[in-house]
């Protein structure tokens, strides 16, 4: 009830407007790049892209109204896009990390939660962190690794056929929600 709309805003222009002013720009450099092909190297050239959304899209997470309302975009526009860039053989793809640690940003998010007064959470940081790592089924903190990994798995040739997907990298936790 309390959160600044000029906050909201910078969070939208941020992780929704940032990140279409980007996709848009490397899709055009990639229809370009294949318009200049041979009709058999056009055939060869297949592009990717990795959007970065996040489980709070999926799901919402309590005192993070801007940021999982912008991930939830973030899935959208990826489905939106890969729809849109197929015709020209390029792979629209989103990774979906959650509790991903340690680290700066796992520390900050476990303080602001605690912070913040809801219901959910606990007014203890170290108990705010316990308590999210005790609902992952794998019972850990996923690392940064994890979720370069499976970037690195959607841009792959491996990935040639998936288009129009979110990759969870969550250790199950959002286990059956469906983007």
């Amino acid at each position: 009830l309390e959160y600044d709309p000029n906050d909201f805003d910078l969070v939208m222009k941020i992780n929704v407007t940032g990140m279409f002013i980007v996709l848009q720009a490397v899709a055009k450099q990639m229809v370009s790049s294949s318009s200049t092909k041979t009709s058999e190297e056009e055939q060869q050239t297949s592009f990717s892209i990795v959007n970065t959304a996040s489980v709070a899209g999926l799901r919402g997470t309590p005192a993070m109204v801007a940021y999982a309302s912008s991930k939830a975009a973030v899935l959208a526009m990826t489905t939106s896009t890969s729809k849109d860039l197929a015709p020209y053989n390029i792979r629209v793809n989103a990774v979906s990390p959650a509790l991903i640690g340690p680290g700066y940003m796992w520390d900050r998010q476990n303080i602001l939660h605690a912070a913040s007064g809801s219901p959910y959470f606990d007014s203890d940081p170290k108990k705010v962190a316990a308590n999210k790592v005790n609902s992952v089924p794998l019972k850990r903190l996923g690392t940064v690794q994890e979720v370069l990994k499976s970037v690195a798995f959607l841009l792959s040739d491996d990935a040639s056929y998936t288009t129009g997907t979110n990759l969870v990298v969550d250790g199950g936790m959002s286990s059956g929600l469906k983007a």
